[in-house]
């Protein structure tokens, strides 16, 4: 058994508690004990257990009641009935409640560290299912999340690039498209003369235009860039 198995006995007698702690603290368990089933439900709260040992006849919750209990919260913990009155109809009723085996009085120090081995080995298979499962999605997400990362360092690295095609482009483009504007409206000597004189104004406003998408293009988009990145890079570092 590897060390650090939680083991959680219910039973009026103290003296049982005990027995199962000075067997397998040895062997590497921590053991808890529950003088009732009330008690045990609040410590089955407040800590994860591989293994849970009850007697059968308690006074208030009986055994059965205290698996039936078990089962219902954490279905995967083994529970074990510790009982010197075993009868079959006894036997079938826990059965039903779930209990995964039976460990009948008196206890020998053998019957304990054999039962316990048994019942670690069961808490074992029923939980390798779900770490299997949290493997594989911890697999599944893990390139993904890079990919995520890396595509927005690349954008952030980019980002001046970007900003200089900006730069580069909307002076043109802006020029462009207004002298398109004027010479349509000169060609055009039938128009209205304040539409003809609001397209030369437009004409001369153009280098100011162009300034303005020189000046305020590239600093936006950094500014894009640089807070996706920041974000990733924030999320990436939480993650870890």
């Amino acid at each position: 058994m590897r060390a650090l198995r939680k083991v959680l006995v219910v039973d009026d007698d103290p003296m049982v508690g005990k027995s199962f702690d000075r067997v397998l603290a040895e062997k590497g368990c921590a053991v808890s004990t529950a003088l009732n089933g009330q008690e045990a439900l609040r410590k089955l709260g407040e800590d994860d257990y591989d293994v849970v040992y009850t007697d059968l006849r308690m006074p208030g919750m009986n055994g059965i009641e205290v698996a039936e209990r078990v089962k219902q919260k954490r279905p995967w913990i083994p529970v074990v009935i510790v009982t010197g009155y075993g009868t079959a109809a006894n036997e079938a009723k826990a059965r039903e409640a779930g209990v995964s085996a039976f460990l009948h009085k008196p206890l020998s120090p053998d019957m304990i560290e054999a039962s316990a081995q048994a019942a670690l080995r069961e808490s074992d298979a029923a939980l390798a299912p779900q770490i299997r499962t949290v493997a594989a999605l911890e697999r599944t997400l893990a390139p993904a999340e890079s990919v995520s990362v890396t595509r927005n360092i690349a954008l952030l690295l980019a980002a001046p690039f970007v900003g200089l095609a900006y730069v580069v482009a909307a002076p043109f483009a802006g020029l462009a498209m207004l002298v398109r504007m004027g010479a349509t409206a000169l060609s055009n000597r039938s128009g209205r003369v304040a539409g003809f004189l609001k397209n030369i104004a437009l004409f001369f406003a153009a280098p100011f235009i162009a300034l303005a998408y020189v000046l305020a293009t590239p600093v936006i988009g950094l500014g894009m860039l640089v807070w996706f990145g920041a974000k990733a890079w924030l999320k990436k570092t939480g993650t870890d």
